[in-house]
C-alpha cells in the first residue's frame, strides 16, 4: 500500500484549515452508496432554476424542426463524433494530470492507475449533478480510503483541482478574448470593448495568483480563512492543464457546428461566459442555463446547428462519462460488500 508523505507545508491540520472545514464537511468515507445517493439527489433542487433558463431556450428554439436537428446530426460524419469522443477522454485525462499534482501536493503519493481512474469517476459524476467541489470530494474520500490518503488531503487535493479549473478558463477566456480579431468577435455578441476589457482583467488574476503564490508562501488569511498556497510550479502546472483542459472541452461544441461558423478564439471566450453561468446558477451541468447563455453570445450561429452540438456535447463529456463513471462506482461498491 502507497505511503503518504506529507511536505512541509502539508503535514499539520493547522497549516491548512479550509481543507480541513472543507474534509469535515465530507461525509464518512464509510457512508453507504444509498446514503450517497440520498445526499447527491438532494442537490437535485436547484433544477427549478431551469425555468428561466427553460424560457430563453423556448425562445430561440420552439420553431425548430426535429429534422433540421437530425439533419445537423447526420452533417457530423464519423470523424467529427470520433473526434468529439476523443476531445472529451483528453479533458479527462488532462484532470487526471492535475489530480496527481493535487495529491503530491497534499502528500499524498499514488500510483497513475488509481489516480486517473478515481479522478474521472470523480469528475465525471459531480459534472452532472451539480455541487462539484462537494460530490467530487466524497466520490474521492470513498475511493481513496484504501490508500490511505486521508481526509485533509482529499479536500486540499479536491479544492486544488477547482483552482486548476478556475484559474485555466480565466486564462483560457483573456486570452482569447484578447487576441480575437474583430471581425471574428462580430460573430458573437461581445463588443471588442469589452472583449478586450474581459480579457485583460481575466489575465490581470491569473498574474496575480500567479505572483501571489511565488511571492507569498506563508498562507493567506481571510474573512476568518486561511489556505496555504501552493508553489510557483504547481501554479503554473494548475495555469497551462487547466486552460488545456478548458480549451478541449470547449472544442467539443466548436467542432461540432459548421465550418465558419465563429472563430475559435471568439468561441472559448463565449463558452467560459457560459460554463460560469452555468456554476454560477447552481443548477446541475448548467443544463438550460449554459445553452442558453452560449446561444444568447452566438446569435449568428444557425440554431439548428447550435441545438445539435449542444446535443453532441452533452452526450460525449457529461452523459456518457457519468453512465460510465456509474457503473464503474457500483461495480466498486459490490466488490467492496
Amino acid at each position: 500500500m502507497p505511503t503518504s508523505h506529507p511536505p512541509p507545508h502539508a503535514q499539520t491540520s493547522a497549516d491548512h484549515p479550509l481543507e480541513d472545514e472543507f474534509a469535515q464537511a465530507l461525509p464518512d468515507r464509510r457512508t453507504t452508496l444509498p446514503a450517497l445517493i440520498r445526499r447527491w439527489a438532494l442537490r437535485l433542487i436547484p433544477v427549478i432554476l431551469l425555468g428561466a433558463a427553460g424560457y430563453v431556450l423556448w425562445r430561440d428554439y420552439h420553431d425548430l424542426a426535429f429534422a433540421d436537428v437530425a439533419a445537423e446530426v447526420r452533417r457530423w460524419g464519423h470523424r467529427a463524433i470520433l473526434g468529439a469522443l476523443a476531445l472529451s477522454a483528453v479533458s479527462f485525462l488532462l484532470m487526471g494530470v492535475v489530480e496527481k499534482v493535487g495529491l503530491r501536493w497534499m502528500g499524498a503519493r499514488l500510483p497513475w492507475g488509481p489516480t486517473l481512474a478515481t479522478a474521472f469517476i470523480a469528475n465525471a459524476i459531480a459534472h452532472s449533478l451539480g455541487a462539484n467541489l462537494l460530490v467530487s470530494g466524497a466520490v474521492r474520500a470513498r475511493l481513496y480510503d484504501r490508500y490511505g490518503v486521508g481526509l485533509t488531503q482529499v479536500a486540499g487535493a479536491t479544492l486544488f483541482q477547482g483552482f486548476s479549473f478556475a484559474v485555466g478558463i480565466a486564462t483560457l477566456a483573456g486570452v482569447g478574448l484578447l487576441i480575437a480579431t474583430p471581425q471574428a468577435l462580430a460573430a458573437s455578441a461581445i463588443a471588442t470593448p469589452v472583449a478586450r476589457t474581459t480579457g485583460t482583467v481575466l489575465l490581470a488574476g491569473v498574474v496575480t495568483y500567479l505572483l501571489t503564490c511565488a511571492l507569498h508562501r506563508s498562507p493567506l488569511h481571510a474573512f476568518g480563512r486561511t489556505l496555504a498556497l501552493p508553489s510557483p510550479g504547481k501554479a503554473l502546472v494548475q495555469l497551462s492543464v487547466g486552460a488545456a483542459d478548458n480549451a478541449t472541452a470547449a472544442a467539443i461544441i466548436w467542432i461540432l457546428l459548421p465550418p465558419g461558423t465563429v472563430d475559435y478564439l471568439a468561441f472559448v471566450g463565449a463558452y467560459a461566459i457560459a460554463c460560469v453561468a452555468g456554476l454560477v446558477s447552481t443548477v446541475p451541468a448548467g443544463a438550460g442555463v449554459f445553452e442558453g447563455t452560449l446561444s444568447a453570445l452566438l446569435p449568428r450561429a444557425p440554431a439548428a446547428s447550435l441545438a445539435a452540438a449542444f446535443l453532441g456535447y452533452r452526450l460525449a463529456y457529461f452523459l456518457l462519462p457519468l453512465a460510465i463513471a456509474l457503473m464503474a462506482l457500483v461495480g466498486d461498491t459490490l466488490r467492496r460488500r
